[in-house]
């Protein structure tokens, strides 16, 4: 199966998503189809051998609306086509306004005059045919298919109040001869055309703010690249570049690829991806990343991952995907939204019989001025809007605070969460180990420490390399040893002039015959107890120092967990580990929940046991490891620095190593719910009390009858408010 995403043009509501998404999934070949009304998008998975995208844009064109599947600069022909379609909304609209005002004007305080209902006859046109042309058309398309949609409303509407107000332009008589009063409607006609643009002006405008946050790592990413050739230097667009290539990045320019330094070195700002604020060091063989800064420096690189490849690219397409995905929510928006025209064609019918069934001929533009505000007043676009739009601001919000939401049953379900489990090596604590503290039993002279330094540099374990990296900081210099032997589950020996030193553990150092000062004891004991690992270092029988090691925990962890439990969320610590160890690291952050000594087998039992008791569970681990954990949590997230981030995995990934953007993602998913329970409240509630409103239910209490004019600019109302209360999402606090 080949999945993809692509551009969707000419949808004017959610009706229209719905149309597109069913008609896709038709297809033979097709495995699943699902439409964005938000982000205008298909994402459709389907069997190459069975269909082609070809295929599938023919059959989207011959029910009226068009794909993007070019794949070069999909985005941009995507985006030029949303300006021009922007563009014409605007022009329309602005002459919509133009031709309107006068018409209201003329049916307010002139109507009267014999010539008056000429002269909105010839205003009401250009809007009807210029302005409102759109409208027709699709909906001519809809009929075509046996389908309808927000154009269907819109047409039907104004068509009838226009046809109905030219007949009694021409033929007054019709009605005077059985003593009523000729009305004309051209001003709702109008009005209405002008209204339902102005709200799609609005919306529009609205629901590309939505987008700003994947726009801006869009834009992170260079146009064109400096190439190396045996010619000489180049500019060149990225879309030429391949695997392989030499590239120069000058100062103050972006990374255009991800790579290997091949020479020069210079401090690279990779924040926008690790969100780590200090430049980074790099030098020959260091990896970049695409969409990072270059500062001062001139460096040339190797490309290794080109175009959609790279990490920045894999992070967009992510984001894309989520915003583009459907929450379960959304469900039963959907289903509303594709029973909804019908539904409000015949409401409006209905209105339209009652209407003269109690007040029989003296009532018909009662009854046809509440049918046509029926018809205008109801919105499916509202509805289509209110999941998709503060699905796609929460997902973009989060990607802004490096927090990457896979989909949005994921951002949906986090806020369900009452209990989270946290792996503790890498997500709790710094992921390696370091020397925390050192006992020398003996001056240390340089010869001591040059030898420590070469035998563990020859040593693969990974307590190892925490000995080198603390010896280097000394600035210590490695010498030449001899007879390096690795005695496997205690340490290392090696000669030097002669003498044997030795490097392992309290095992190894009771073999060597080695006893402790009675003074070092204490410590030593303190030291397990606190689950510390505890390296000696000798020479013959003599112990020369002892060091303690340990996986230091994060600076944030203690204040991202007391934040969680705060929320009310239980924390469990489950680890690999030896109980010493997670007790000691339990106690530090007032965990109480522990599990050590576990296999990933067993962490997988304990994720069920917590889900047996009815808790909703989150897994936080690294995504390889802690695998089957995640996969068997209600909700799996993992830690990592972005090129390390396992987003095959986990619903949820952190790029940066901070666990309090945990709490971050929780309070944005509670959020994010909140603001579509609120959408989708509006919607209904909308719907519910406007349509009564508009089929005549207040005329028999207090005499108001809602005109169509009025109901159009309820309708264009509703949608905008929709996509503004999502965009409050871009400026609410989520600390």
């Amino acid at each position: 199966m080949e999945k993809i995403t692509v551009p969707v043009l000419e949808m004017s509501c959610a009706v229209c998503a719905n149309n597109v998404e069913n008609e896709v999934r038709s297809i033979p070949g097709v495995d699943s189809a699902t439409v964005n009304f938000a982000t205008n998008t298909l994402t459709v998975s389907f069997d190459p051998k069975k269909t082609s995208l070809l295929q599938i844009k023919s059959a989207v064109q011959a029910i009226g609306y068009d794909l993007v599947i070019e794949e070069n600069n999909r985005e941009k022909i995507q985006e030029k086509a949303e300006k021009q379609h922007y563009q014409s909304i605007k022009k329309r609209t602005i002459a919509a306004w133009i031709l309107s005002i006068p018409l209201m004007g003329i049916s307010m305080t002139i109507m009267h005059q014999n010539w008056a209902n000429w002269v909105m006859l010839l205003l009401t046109l250009p809007i009807l045919l210029f302005c409102g042309q759109s409208f027709y058309i699709n909906a001519w398309k809809q009929f075509r298919h046996k389908s309808a949609n927000m154009d269907t409303l819109v047409s039907l509407s104004t068509i009838i109040a226009f046809l109905f107000s030219l007949f009694n332009t021409i033929y007054p008589d019709f009605w005077t001869k059985r003593g009523l009063e000729p009305h004309v409607y051209y001003e709702a006609a109008g009005m209405i055309i002008a209204f339902v643009l102005l709200g799609k002006l609005m919306e529009s405008k609205a629901k590309n703010n939505t987008s700003s946050a994947i726009k801006k790592l869009m834009g992170l990413q260079p146009q064109t690249a400096h190439l190396l050739t045996t010619e000489g230097e180049k500019e060149v667009p990225l879309n030429i570049l391949k695997p392989g290539d030499l590239i120069r990045v000058k100062p103050g320019e972006k990374v255009p690829v991800d790579g290997i330094v091949f020479d020069g070195n210079s401090y690279v700002d990779e924040s926008m991806i690790s969100g780590e604020p200090i430049p980074v060091e790099k030098q020959s063989k260091d990896k970049v990343l695409a969409g990072t800064i270059n500062q001062k420096g001139t460096f040339s690189i190797t490309a290794t991952q080109v175009g959609t490849q790279t990490i920045l690219s894999q992070i967009v397409r992510m984001v894309q995907e989520a915003q583009g995905s459907k929450a379960p929510v959304q469900r039963i928006a959907d289903k509303i939204s594709s029973y909804f025209v019908p539904i409000v064609i015949i409401i409006a019918i209905i209105t339209f019989i009652v209407w003269l069934f109690v007040g029989g001929n003296d009532f018909f533009s009662y009854a046809l001025l509440s049918a046509v505000s029926v018809l205008v007043i109801a919105c499916p676009c509202a509805l289509g809007l209110a999941t998709p739009t503060a699905l796609m601001v929460g997902i973009g919000r989060g990607a802004e605070n490096h927090i990457l939401i896979k989909d949005a049953f994921a951002l949906e379900n986090l806020c369900k969460v009452n209990c989270i489990v946290l792996d503790k090596t890498g997500t709790i604590t710094q992921g390696h180990p370091a020397v925390t503290a050192e006992i020398w039993l003996q001056t240390p002279d340089t010869e001591m420490l040059s030898v420590l330094l070469s035998a563990e540099q020859k040593s693969e374990h990974p307590l190892a390399l925490a000995m080198t990296d603390f010896l280097l900081k000394k600035e210590i210099q490695p010498i030449s040893v001899t007879s390096f032997q690795s005695l496997t589950g205690q340490g290392i020996t090696v000669e030097y002039n002669k003498n044997s030193f030795w490097v392992g553990s309290l095992k190894m150092a009771a073999e060597q015959t080695t006893t402790f000062p009675e003074s070092v004891k204490p410590v030593l004991k303190q030291w397990q107890n606190d689950g510390q690992s505890i390296v000696c270092y000798g020479k013959q029988n003599r112990i020369l120092a002892i060091f303690a090691l340990s996986d230091p925990i994060k600076e944030s962890s203690k204040y991202a967990i007391s934040s969680l439990q705060k929320k009310g969320i239980e924390i469990h610590l489950l680890t690999g580990d030896n109980r010493h160890t997670a007790n000691s690291v339990a106690l530090k952050l007032g965990i109480k929940n522990i599990q050590a000594d576990a296999l990933p087998s067993s962490k997988e039992e304990y994720i069920k046991t917590l889900q047996n008791k009815k808790k909703f569970v989150a897994m936080v681990g690294d995504g390889i490891n802690d695998s089957q954990a995640l996969a068997r949590a209600d909700v799996s997230i993992a830690m990592g620095k972005g090129t390390d981030i396992a987003m095959d995995v986990a619903m949820i990934t952190l790029i940066t190593s901070d666990l309090s953007l945990l709490s971050k993602a929780i309070n944005l998913s509670r959020r994010t719910v909140r603001i579509i329970r609120e959408n989708l409240f509006w919607a209904f509630i909308y719907n519910i009390i406007g349509i009564p409103i508009a089929a005549g239910l207040l005329y028999p209490i207090c005499g108001i009858l809602l005109n169509p004019m009025w109901a159009s600019a309820a309708m264009a109302f509703s949608s905008v408010s929709v996509v503004l209360n999502s965009l409050r999402l871009k400026w609410i606090k989520i600390n």
